[in-house]
């Protein structure tokens, strides 16, 4: 009677945590490429709720490549901050969007909201790295 060995080291917290944020990287990524991808592919319902915005299918190209660049550069985890604070500041546009111009709810951008910029934080020492450490630095 031989039992097998597990020679799997169990995930340490970190460990977890580092699995569960891809886990939510990709998510969101997925989400902002569908949603990207399909108002660059010029889907009926994205031509149809642009109209209703009023600012014209050019402000619909750039949000899809908008959502598209970001949802790329979130799974770069060099970029994942600046991804992560562009597409909250998009969402930030669509709920005040979806409160006064469209009668759809606002609930499904302020979750990606939420989730860009809890990502954000996660990330954030990516961009205090990029600030000057002291008065030398800064001259």
């Amino acid at each position: 009677m031989s039992e097998a060995i597990s020679t799997t080291r169990p995930q340490t917290p970190q460990g977890w945590r580092r699995t569960a944020l891809w886990a939510v990287k990709i998510l969101v990524a997925l989400a902002f490429l569908a949603a990207g991808l399909a108002k660059l592919a010029g889907v009926q319902t994205m031509i149809d709720i642009f109209n209703v915005i009023g600012l014209g299918q050019w402000f619909r190209y750039g949000t899809g490549a908008i959502e598209v660049t970001g949802a790329i550069l979130m799974l770069i985890p060099s970029l994942a901050v600046f991804s992560a604070l562009l597409l909250a500041c998009t969402m930030v546009g669509a709920v005040i969007t979806h409160l006064t111009v469209l009668p759809a709810s606002p609930i499904p951008a302020l979750i990606l909201f939420a989730l860009s910029a809890a990502i954000a934080w996660v990330h954030r020492d990516q961009v205090v790295n990029l600030l000057p450490k002291n008065d030398a630095d800064r001259n």
